[in-house]
């Protein structure tokens, strides 16, 4: 496994030693254990941030990632196939403790252990590990990925952060086995991190108050970059109550448009990535002045680039002219988030969408090219009280407006305003571990999970392509 330092020229240099009177700092991004799990356009660019950061001051980095689909040992791949996404390698294993009579299978999905060992020990000792963590009922994929460091190195002081640190900071503590965890975002405590464990000191010389000021995430670590995941703001100013983005970035921060496009035109020219994927919780927000600017400037670049809105665009502020510029500037995959169609239910879950919002911004994208093959739709599922058939009627009433309804099945989030109500609606103690909150299991019903009922909303649905709670979201510390 390579190890990466700043040369003196501000280019990366590969070194075959790391020298004595700098620090080595290894970042891992675990498995991922749950019963189903799929790469859309998925990076830990929290944890790439933090990377980019440590080279900028001169520490010498190692980077591991336990969902490499493009791992030297896994079958070839494209990494271009299907505009950067595609299948992880899966391991069986058995079902959580608790969730034994769920009929479904569990897997870890990433490489298999023999080689994360192998890559561990190909290293030269770290004197920092840093583990990233994601969805919260994804922790027993971070605790294998912990075990495994710390039975090569059991003395080598080890950091978790990320989502689940967030989230679940006290289960984390107890259960994790890092020997310290981080919540929040990490970008301005990095550099007092690296010297607390290391004594290694350096002056930051960027604003953690200013993301324009950031380097990027080291996407050049990834095996393959085809794809890159782009954040132009942090948090969310809205306040839903489902949602988790205040809880991980209570402040909100917003780049600027030309730092933004000239992020995307580095990528292309520096690894020819054509396909950018914008994981923003509001980027739609303030688009005459924050998104407006930057796809113009993409137009103007003339570059045949292509753009996905994974993470769900906020459908009253797209207008005619918003829409027009989306289509002219290559965007592909747009995803709505609608939540629910029944308008009258929504003051309990957000105030961003309203029936005369819907049908405006919606013939706006049709107005502009786009088509029922690209438009798809959240709709949320299983929330605390909501009957299947109340599911089933929005499915039905957004493919009667022509656009793709993908079911988004509702993971309960401690913090939220919506936790009280989860917990009472729940056949599991949800408060006593984060695994009963993993949305593949319907946790917010008394019902025991059925296959039969879930089969139904998949074919009345048309086969979403997946649940927004299912994807790996960059955002958030680690």
């Amino acid at each position: 496994m390579p190890v990466y330092r700043r040369g003196r020229a501000g280019c990366l240099k590969r070194v075959p030693a790391v020298r004595r009177d700098i620090p080595h700092v290894l970042l891992v991004n675990p498995w991922i254990h749950d019963f189903a799990a799929y790469d859309f356009w998925a990076k830990p660019a929290g944890l790439l941030q933090l990377a980019a950061i440590l080279l900028q001051h001169g520490t010498a980095v190692s980077y591991i990632d336990c969902l490499n689909r493009f791992h030297p040992r896994a079958p070839a791949a494209n990494p271009a196939g299907r505009n950067g996404r595609g299948a992880y390698l899966k391991t069986a294993l058995p079902r959580p403790p608790g969730l034994r009579d769920v009929p479904r299978r569990f897997s870890r999905y990433g490489v298999k252990t023999r080689w994360f060992r192998q890559d561990l020990r190909r290293l030269q000792p770290p004197d920092l590990v840093l583990v990233t963590s994601m969805m919260a009922y994804w922790y027993p994929g971070v605790q294998e990925a912990i075990a495994e460091i710390k039975a090569i190195w059991p003395r080598v002081p080890l950091v978790l952060g990320g989502v689940y640190a967030t989230l679940w900071r006290e289960h984390a503590l107890r259960t994790s086995g890092a020997d310290a965890v981080v919540s929040g975002a990490a970008e301005g405590r990095i550099l007092d991190l690296v010297k607390t464990y290391t004594g290694f000191a350096a002056h930051p010389v960027f604003d953690a108050a200013d993301p324009d000021s950031w380097p990027y995430p080291a996407y050049h670590l990834e095996t393959a970059a085809s794809c890159i995941p782009l954040l132009t703001t942090r948090g969310c100013p809205f306040a839903c109550a489902y949602c988790a983005a205040s809880l991980l970035n209570p402040v909100w921060m917003r780049r600027s448009p030309r730092s933004v496009l000239e992020e995307i035109l580095y990528w292309h020219k520096a690894c020819g990535a054509t396909d950018f994927v914008f994981y923003d919780d509001a980027l739609l927000v303030d688009a005459p002045r924050h998104l407006a600017p930057l796809l113009e400037g993409i137009i103007e670049s003339g570059l045949p680039l292509r753009f996905h809105t994974p993470n769900a665009l906020h459908l009253r502020e797209i207008d005619p002219r918003i829409a027009r510029l989306m289509a002219r500037a290559g965007f592909r995959t747009i995803r709505l988030g609608v939540e629910t169609m029944d308008f009258e239910r929504r003051n309990g879950l957000d105030r961003k969408l309203y029936r005369p919002d819907f049908e405006a911004g919606l013939k706006a994208l049709k107005d502009a090219g786009f088509g029922p093959d690209q438009i798809g739709a959240y709709l949320l599922v299983g929330l605390p009280g909501q009957a299947l058939s109340e599911a089933a009627a929005s499915i039905t009433a957004l493919k009667a407006c022509g656009v793709r309804p993908i079911p988004a099945y509702y993971s309960p989030i401690p913090g939220t305003a919506l936790w009280p109500a989860a917990k009472a609606s729940s056949r599991y103690d949800l408060a006593s571990d984060p695994v009963f909150t993993n949305n593949a299991i319907m946790p917010c019903r008394k019902s025991p999970f059925s296959w039969r009922e879930i089969s139904r909303l998949k074919q009345l649905a048309a086969g979403p392509e997946c649940s927004r709670q299912g994807l790996v979201h960059p955002e958030g510390s680690w």
